[in-house]
């Protein structure tokens, strides 16, 4: 007789982006940022003393939520940090989703989502999106909670604040928009989380794409202090380690540096997008780090993937039938951006 719960074992886990690491390739499959993190990532590591591993770290990231707070201009104790955006998705569905209860997000989103349902031996209720891509409005009672991931992945599109806003209004469970992908829109809903009267709204950001700190784990949200709270209650004691507080602290400090790399990645992005419909693309208006990207016929994305990796051109795949005719595409440095481009003319004359 097996020892696995019945659930665990009849889940299919998450499967990540390929990790490959060798000279020469063009990696544009995992949305990382093609530039470092902030100079001040490097002074707060030369300045920190290695004798102080030995003791434990905040549990509660006094200085991280000091420095949160002071950025998105809410009360520290409408704050909390994970380790990793992931972590407080499985928070999320620990504190707020009973065994057996649903789970609702779209479909495509990220594939996590429906994962965590299972794990948590939830039902995940996915929402087909419109025949264009766009969010449709769930309905109040589709789900215990609603996860909406804005801009959306993988297609790359972003859904405006006041949708999500009126969906919060009426929504009978707890909705997170899980803003991964906020710093790269021109809108987002983090003034949400903090307004009054959005007690069932909690809104989620991480460090690894606008702030290249993909290697860390780094994750935050914000909403009202009672869901916060309950966070809180349910974390592992020392969830957040002093290196990755230390160095979340030191990126959040300088948001002019983030932000003058996300104006290179969507100057980029422009430019990308304008050359794949020069070559019969069609390309999604996207509000994110990436394209979601349709080859033109009869180019089979699935081949295309396949040829592009043979050449060590890295780009994700998703071969469901809603996404099976597309690439998704990280918008990388201007060269990688360059080296894509080369490699596409010469699959598809």
């Amino acid at each position: 007789m097996s020892r696995i719960c019945k659930h665990v074992e009849a889940l299919e886990g998450y499967v990540p982006g390929e990790q490959p690491h060798f000279p020469g390739m063009v990696k544009l499959n995992t949305n990382e940022n093609p530039y470092p993190p902030s100079p001040k990532v490097g002074e707060a590591l030369a300045r920190f003393d290695w004798r102080m591993l030995r003791l434990y770290p905040d549990p509660v990231f006094t200085q991280v939520r000091k420095v949160i707070a002071a950025n998105v201009g809410c009360r520290e104790g409408q704050i909390f940090v994970g380790n990793g955006s992931d972590e407080i998705l499985a928070l999320f569905t620990r504190a707020f989703v009973e065994v057996g209860g649903t789970i609702g997000y779209f479909d495509p989103t990220y594939s996590l989502y429906s994962v965590l349902a299972a794990i948590r031996d939830a039902r995940g209720k996915p929402l087909p999106l419109n025949a264009d891509f766009t969010c449709p409005t769930p309905p109040a009672d589709f789900s215990d909670v609603f996860v909406w991931t804005n801009p959306n992945a993988p297609t790359s599109l972003l859904a405006e604040p006041g949708q999500i806003a009126a969906f919060a209004k009426t929504y009978a469970g707890i909705l997170l928009v899980d803003e991964a992908y906020a710093d790269f829109a021109p809108a987002d809903c983090m003034a949400l989380a903090s307004a009054p009267g959005n007690d069932n709204l909690l809104v989620m950001r991480t460090l690894s794409k606008s702030f290249s700190l993909a290697g860390l784990r780094f994750g935050y949200c914000v909403g009202p202090e009672p869901l916060i709270a309950a966070l809180y209650k349910i974390k592992d004691s020392y969830n957040m380690d002093a290196l990755a507080q230390l160095i979340g602290a030191a990126a959040l400090s300088d948001l002019p540096y983030m932000r003058a790399n996300v104006a290179k990645i969507q100057a980029t992005r422009a430019r990308l997008t304008a050359a794949l419909e020069r070559r019969g693309w069609h390309v999604l208006p996207s509000a994110s780090n990436f394209l979601f990207a349709k080859p033109p016929a009869p180019t089979r994305a699935a081949d295309l993937f396949a040829a592009l990796r043979d050449r060590h051109v890295y780009v994700r795949y998703f071969p469901a039938p809603v996404t099976a005719e597309w690439l998704r595409i990280t918008v990388g440095s201007d060269p990688e951006a360059d080296r894509l481009l080369a490699t596409l003319d010469a699959l598809i004359p």
